[in-house]
């Protein structure tokens, strides 16, 4: 809420913003809720998150999808025994934190055609997982 006054000039009445102790205070709420940064990642909470992903995955074997040790840093497509998409073998793709975090947002969009179609919607979220998956799938 801005309160404004008015004052004549010779054009005409003009109308300027007033700078209450309000404005200010509310200002100053809005910037530190809308402008706070992300909390750092946390492998504890990804690995309760994770459990999501055990549905078809695991840490250790190949299930439904391909399992995730040593997933971060490895190209895409590569772990034998897997029934791999066409498209996702073809992709060259290396796992880094940046391409995990696109994959997680939508697979579809970074991998047309791959097989997986799951999506995690909370940046947080994807990042927990993520920091969860450096740590504890070497």
């Amino acid at each position: 809420m801005v309160f404004c006054r008015r004052y004549a000039n010779p054009i005409g009445w003009r109308v300027l913003p007033s700078v209450t102790p309000m404005t200010i205070a509310v200002t100053s709420i809005a910037s530190a809720l809308f402008c706070a940064p992300a909390r750092a990642a946390d492998a504890v909470r990804g690995e309760t998150l994770y459990q999501g992903c055990e549905d078809c995955h695991s840490i250790d074997k190949n299930d439904v999808g391909p399992m995730h040790r040593g997933v971060v840093g490895r190209v895409a497509g590569t772990i034998a025994g897997y029934a791999y998409s066409p498209a996702l073998k073809a992709s060259k793709l290396v796992w880094t934190e940046s391409n995990l975090d696109k994959w997680l947002t939508n697979p579809q969009d970074l991998v047309p055609g791959t097989k997986m179609f799951f999506k995690i919607d909370n940046p947080q979220d994807r990042a927990d997982i993520i920091e969860f998956l450096k740590g504890r799938a070497k």
